[in-house]
């Protein structure tokens, strides 16, 4: 375990202590389609420091809305953390390929916001990648994405104006977290998940950050192990960050 790790396990072991009584179980049906009941244990927070939603990141813990938690699933344990270090990512040649391809799209930087080209192609997403009853890109922004516990920005991905791709990301000094990233599956062949994960570690590196978290890596699910492709990549296991060189 690195010294940077370290340090965080212990603020955070202290954490632990005052906030535990806030946390919750919830089972709920498994989002992945996994055949095993989700048990999220959760709690709700108002504006934290950035260095407290580090402490949570590097301790394994994720973000929707306004609500931190971690999976406490009985007999399952698939969804494990990942993270990258930027600086030590390298690619392969077919992430070289995936950002020589894509060098027509404009990039830009902004505030999280709830327009009708963001829910229109948020929504289309959706319907094609998760077609399940009452999937509302409406209920995704405000129920998910948005929040007021961290500093949260859209990165967009336009061609010719159009808007492609949306990733909503958490920012730190030293750490950004990827909270969800939707496309236009029209244009599944650009790879623009692999393009995406690319571009926020460029980001990273523009910005000194040492760390970034790309959620969970689930083995058994295509839609979340495409992740380990990016080396050399860490897992949270066991309690702590451990690296894997190559995809697991």
């Amino acid at each position: 375990m690195s010294s940077y790790d370290q340090q965080c396990a212990r603020e955070f072991a202290e954490l632990q202590a005052r906030f535990d009584d806030y946390f919750i179980e919830m089972a709920v049906e498994c989002p992945y389609h996994l055949p095993h009941t989700a048990t999220f244990y959760q709690a709700l927070f108002g504006v934290i420091p950035e260095r407290i939603m580090e402490l949570f990141l590097a301790s394994g813990y994720r973000r929707n809305g306004n609500c931190l938690y971690a999976m406490r699933c009985e007999g399952c344990s698939a969804c494990i953390p990942i993270r990258l270090h930027p600086s030590e990512l390298r690619l392969n040649r077919n992430q070289r390929r995936v950002r020589q391809k894509n060098q027509d799209l404009e990039i830009e930087l902004g505030p999280v916001v709830m327009s009708p080209e963001n829910l229109a192609l948020c929504q289309k997403f959706l319907s094609v990648r998760y077609p399940h009853k009452n999937n509302l890109a409406e209920s995704y922004y405000s129920g998910f994405f948005l929040t007021s516990i961290v500093s949260c920005m859209e990165i967009r991905y336009r061609l010719a104006g159009k808007l492609v791709g949306c990733a909503i990301v958490d920012m730190g000094e030293n750490w950004m977290n990827a909270v969800y990233f939707y496309f236009d599956p029209d244009l599944g062949r650009r790879s623009l998940g692999t393009l995406n994960i690319l571009t926020l570690a460029e980001m990273c590196q523009m910005q000194g950050m040492n760390y970034l978290y790309l959620g969970y890596y689930i083995k058994s699910v295509a839609a979340m192990n495409y992740k380990s492709r990016f080396t050399p990549y860490y897992l949270y296991l066991d309690g702590r960050w451990q690296q894997m060189a190559k995809e697991k």
